[in-house]
């Protein structure tokens, strides 16, 4: 029996080459038990006829299937499934049983709920996805990432691509972080000062593991990034969340017993309000005073597009008292998960530890593809085109959001991938963003960055990293019509 050329099609979203996207479909038919032993393939022309691609992408598929037993050839006559290719399994899943724990009681923790929330998986679906965070596959270079990640799996790296590296981390990618990264923030550190992390999130985790306990108190800024508050609440310490201003966090209203402050100084989350330097030094000197860390959170400082940002907060730190988070989700694409803490030798030691126990370290292959991505100059290269590129975008984004009478309640002084918007009082703008989604509109309810004891419900942030430059007014256009209903 042949099987029908009809059979056969191309997915607009399937990933990797045509000839990658053939084989995959015959061999997803073969292990689905869809496509039996001993049944005909459409022959290369047919399907290449068929598909509107080339003969010969067709014929190599089918030699690469042919290859790894999935098919066989007879001759003149055309491929057939082979009777040795894989058989797709027969499972029956077993009936529940009757479980006798009560997990409610078994469990001495639980970590599902809490504020951080969850972007939809489809996101790419919508027409105008003003989400924070996401990467634009327009102004990704996939090209020399591609070649970059072939490089670190080439034998010369063999050694950096199968290590165990224990508590350590890929050299060439510390040297790069510390002779080229940290300079640009004004901030100098040893590899001994230097730890690679599975993303900010990953480093902010490890921080609050080794600094805080039920007995210790974090001082936190209002509204801020909702996954570190989420974190805290698992470690169990006090939490003093303190109302941001247009300048930040206010030192004078962080109280004498706290023990650390987290803070986002260059571009605070999610009001992108900028710390002066007079701020700063004050922060550092009530740090100072009642001898507390600091924790700053450095996201988004490439995204500077419109002037230089100010010197990181670290580098005006001489007690050795701040803890710097960075990362390359934002300046990369969030699915790296790669970040780095720059601090003093002896909490950088203990913070190797834990992260030991836990995972050991990233994965030595990403860790050399991004080293060399960074090191060959493609990375500084995407940085520019991408804050050219936001630049734009939020020129229009502007414009847009002044002609539909909408308002802005923070935007960054040197740039950022984002816009925080207030909308009115009354607003639940949870609700509105509901509404909107079969529009196919996208927006982030700010009530999740707010404390509990100050939830406000009327802010949002509008994110431009991902949306393509002419959708952003008519999608505005929508937004501002389910706001000021005419």
């Amino acid at each position: 029996m042949a099987i029908s050329v009809d059979t056969f099609f191309l997915s607009p979203k399937a990933h990797g080459t045509l000839q990658a996207q053939i084989q995959q479909m015959i061999a997803e038919g073969i292990l689905s038990g869809r496509f039996h032993v001993g049944e005909k393939l459409p022959s290369s022309r047919k399907l290449a006829m068929h598909l509107g691609i080339s003969r010969i992408t067709v014929t190599l598929a089918y030699t690469e299937l042919l290859a790894n037993d999935y098919l066989t050839s007879r001759g003149r006559s055309g491929y057939y499934v082979s009777e040795n290719a894989p058989v797709p399994p027969s499972y029956t899943p077993p009936e529940k049983s009757d479980e006798t724990v009560d997990w409610s009681k078994a469990m001495a923790r639980q970590f599902t709920g809490g504020d951080t929330p969850r972007k939809p998986q489809d996101w790419r679906d919508y027409k105008y996805p003003f989400i924070y965070g996401q990467a634009d596959p327009s102004l990704f270079d996939h090209a020399n990432w591609r070649l970059c990640a072939l490089r670190a799996l080439g034998q010369k790296d063999f050694a950096a691509l199968t290590t165990d590296y224990f508590d350590q981390d890929d050299p060439l990618l510390i040297e790069y972080i510390a002779r080229h990264t940290l300079p640009r923030r004004g901030i100098t550190a040893r590899p001994e000062e230097i730890l690679i992390t599975l993303g900010a999130q990953n480093a902010l985790w490890l921080v609050s593991q080794i600094l805080l306990s039920q007995q210790r108190k974090a001082a936190i800024e209002d509204p801020c990034y909702y996954t570190l508050r989420d974190q805290l609440v698992h470690s169990r310490c006090q939490i003093d969340a303190i109302a941001v201003d247009r300048d930040g966090l206010p030192p004078e209203h962080i109280t004498d017993d706290t023990d650390v402050i987290f803070t986002t100084p260059s571009h605070q989350s999610p009001t992108t309000a900028t710390m002066p330097m007079e701020r700063r030094r004050a922060l550092l000197d009530r740090a100072r005073d009642i001898d507390a860390v600091i924790v700053e959170d450095d996201y988004e400082f490439e995204m500077s597009f419109l002037s230089a940002p100010s010197p990181a907060l670290k580098s005006l730190d001489r007690d050795g008292r701040v803890v710097y988070v960075g990362s390359f989700s934002k300046s990369l694409f969030p699915g790296l998960r790669l970040g780095y803490l720059v601090g003093s030798e002896p909490f950088i030691r203990q913070a190797r530890a834990l992260r030991a126990n836990v995972l050991r370290h990233p994965p030595g292959h990403i860790q050399r593809t991004v080293a060399y991505f960074l090191s060959l100059g493609h990375y500084d290269a995407q940085i520019r085109r991408t804050a050219k590129k936001l630049h734009q975008r939020r020129t229009v984004m502007e414009e847009a959001i002044t002609e539909h009478g909408l308002t802005i309640a923070g935007r960054g002084v040197y740039g950022g991938s984002s816009i925080w918007m207030q909308a009115d009082p009354s607003v639940d703008m949870a609700t509105v963003a509901r509404s909107l989604m079969p529009q196919s509109v996208l927006v982030e309810p700010g009530a999740p960055f707010f404390a509990e004891k100050n939830r406000q419900h009327n802010y949002y942030r509008l994110g431009y990293s991902s949306i393509a430059q002419n959708r952003i007014e008519p999608g505005l256009a929508l937004l501002a019509k389910a706001l000021l209903p005419t």
